[in-house]
């Protein structure tokens, strides 16, 4: 005899209660899904955004063009525009460029060095963003450029084997694949990354500045993290470089997953506990983790929670004004460990503005 209509009613609304409760649970579990408002990304890169609005340019030294830590918070402030939908940003970050066509022509650097090519990067964006083709014919006129003279093992004559180069070089041919669909720059920027990956990557994962360098710094190790997860990110699965360079995020990721410390935060040589812990790295690794997580490279139950506590943490550092304190200044290869110790900290740094930005795009999309 079939049982009561009613009971079986009443099951099924059970069984449905239950199955909307583990949909809730889940939805509480995901790492990025809700912050504090202080700590919530949309209010975290707005901040950080206005800030760079309000920051004069800042150039290198040495050439004094526009130095490439503000064209890297400068990339942060549009991918975060362009993910929470706010035009009005937008429109103002692409009217800050629009002198460099002009007036401020002077300032646009030379496409002879990694700090000055990855210049490029920013008139891309804004090609992707807005379609206007003298952006887009001013950053490929880098991306091509920085290929021009090529060595004799095909990398270009600017790679110069310091990790940062990673970044820099990765983040230009990355953002050029977007611009034209061409495979051709992820191919040559995925040659340069297997080389620097197998000269550099030491076997806990880590990378030394430079050959000569035998030091695990944490903004270079930053670099070379978010420059394997952007092009990891537009890499084809069936790449024939993507295997070697996934192997290689995986390696590091693992021994940065033990190195965070408990503070949240990782330091300013990565292996080293006494060393004081810094911001810039931080931001690049919270970005590289948050990346991971979103795309599945990364086992989110370890991963995740790491990179909620690095955001959270992270966050903390940024004062009143919207500035990242604790930033390591600009820092050139040297054989000394206390040189790296002993560097001076900056606050409202374009080094720390940049990975807050990075992370606050990443989050947002991880979140969507």
């Amino acid at each position: 005899m079939p049982p009561p209509v009613l009971p079986r009613v009443l099951m099924l609304a059970g069984v449905m209660v239950i199955a909307a409760g583990q949909v809730v649970c889940a939805a509480q579990e995901n790492p990025f899904a809700s912050w504090p408002e202080t700590s919530d990304p949309r209010h975290v890169g707005a901040r950080v955004a206005a800030r760079f609005l309000e920051t004069p340019h800042m150039f290198l030294p040495s050439s004094g063009t526009i130095h490439y830590a503000e064209i890297c918070a400068w990339y942060g402030a549009l991918t975060f525009a362009r993910e929470v939908g706010d035009e009005a940003l937008g429109r103002r970050l692409a009217a800050r460029f629009e002198p460099l066509h002009g007036a401020e022509q002077a300032y646009v650097p030379p496409v002879d060095h990694v700090d000055h090519s990855v210049f490029g990067v920013v008139p891309l964006e804004l090609y992707l963003q807005h379609g206007r083709v003298r952006d887009r014919t001013l950053g490929l006129a880098f991306a091509d450029g920085q290929w021009d003279r090529p060595r004799p093992d095909g990398l270009t004559n600017q790679a110069r084997f310091w990790i940062d180069d990673m970044y820099m070089i990765t983040a230009l041919q990355t953002q050029a694949a977007r611009a034209t669909g061409s495979a051709h720059y992820l191919d040559r920027t995925s040659s340069a990354m297997v080389a620097y990956l197998d000269r550099l990557q030491r076997p806990n994962g880590l990378f030394y500045h430079a050959p000569d360098t035998p030091f695990f710094w944490g903004r270079g190790n930053g670099w070379m993290a978010a420059g394997m997860s952007e092009l990891l990110r537009e890499l084809p699965e069936d790449h024939r470089d993507r295997a070697r360079i996934l192997g290689g995020y995986h390696q590091m990721m693992r021994t940065l997953l033990d190195h965070q410390g408990a503070d949240g935060m990782w330091r300013q040589l990565i292996d080293q506990p006494e060393a004081w812990p810094e911001s810039s790295c931080t931001g690049m690794f919270t970005f590289a983790f948050v990346t991971g997580v979103d795309h599945g490279w990364l086992e989110s139950a370890s991963y995740g929670p790491a990179a909620r506590r690095a955001w959270l943490a992270l966050t903390t550092y940024i004062d009143e004004h919207g500035d990242v304190r604790e930033v390591c200044v600009g820092t050139g290869t040297k054989d000394d460990r206390q040189y790296y110790l002993d560097r001076p900290r900056a606050t409202g740094d374009f080094h720390g503005q940049a990975p807050v930005l990075w992370c606050a795009t990443a989050l947002l999309r991880a979140h969507r």
